[in-house]
């Protein structure tokens, strides 16, 4: 049976970033739908992102009236998907390339993981001797699996979302493929919004995951994840 994907992508005010992303998706032929989900940025990235439409059918942009969190730019983005699997991406990567979208997708297409998240060049020293991003922003799964949650996750701290997945997928029992994506990173904070405001920025989205999983909750993640990898 052949399965479909779509890629889903939340941005907020990433017009200098959002571009070079795109290109990578919007060239890849395993996409059935590219939604970008504008989440009330007030620099152009919507407008940037509508200007290629017209020359990429499977895209669509969705506006959010206000900036309302990545939690909900994705359940908006879910409840619009029509694939069977949606592959989740961080707008603001850089060196993301068509191979590294295949290498994310294959484990989930070929059938030999349920789900699969990277672990990016730049991941926190800790995740890559682990072997595993926890809250790694790049992952694929079945979209029925996000599309039965959707109330819950609007309902979510911003940045909870992706330890609300891990619970998901753990209690599914589904096995996990880690996929290193050895040439891409994804910005500091600091470097996109001054130190003060990415060191500020770094603190809300740890007090959101832990508003979302307990400490020890999360260290119970990263252990059953890593002993679920195929």
């Amino acid at each position: 049976m052949t399965r479909t994907l779509a890629c889903i992508i939340p941005a907020f005010d990433e017009a200098p970033r959002i571009g070079r992303v795109l290109a990578a998706v919007l060239d890849h032929p395993q996409f059935a739908e590219v939604i970008v989900v504008d989440d009330g940025s007030s620099d152009g990235t919507a407008e940037l992102a509508e200007a290629l439409c017209p020359h990429h059918p499977a895209l669509r942009v969705l506006r959010m009236a206000r900036n309302g969190g990545k939690s909900r730019a994705i359940a908006a983005g879910i409840e619009a998907a029509r694939s069977d699997l949606v592959m989740l991406l961080d707008s603001d990567l850089v060196g993301l390339a068509g191979s590294d979208l295949s290498a994310l997708a294959a484990p989930v297409i070929e059938g030999r993981a349920g789900a699969a998240l990277s672990l990016r060049r730049n991941a926190p020293l800790p995740w890559r001797l682990l072997g595993i991003d926890y809250i790694s922003g790049e992952r694929i799964m079945p979209r029925a699996l996000l599309a039965e949650h959707l109330d819950a996750i609007r309902a979510l701290p911003r940045f909870g979302l992706e330890v609300f997945m891990n619970g998901l997928w753990l209690r599914q029992g589904l096995r996990i493929a880690v996929v290193h994506w050895p040439g891409v990173d994804s910005p500091f904070k600091h470097a996109k919004r001054g130190r003060l405001a990415g060191i500020a920025a770094d603190a809300a989205m740890m007090r959101d995951i832990f508003r979302t999983v307990s400490p020890l909750q999360a260290a119970r993640q990263i252990v059953t994840l890593r002993a679920r990898r195929v």
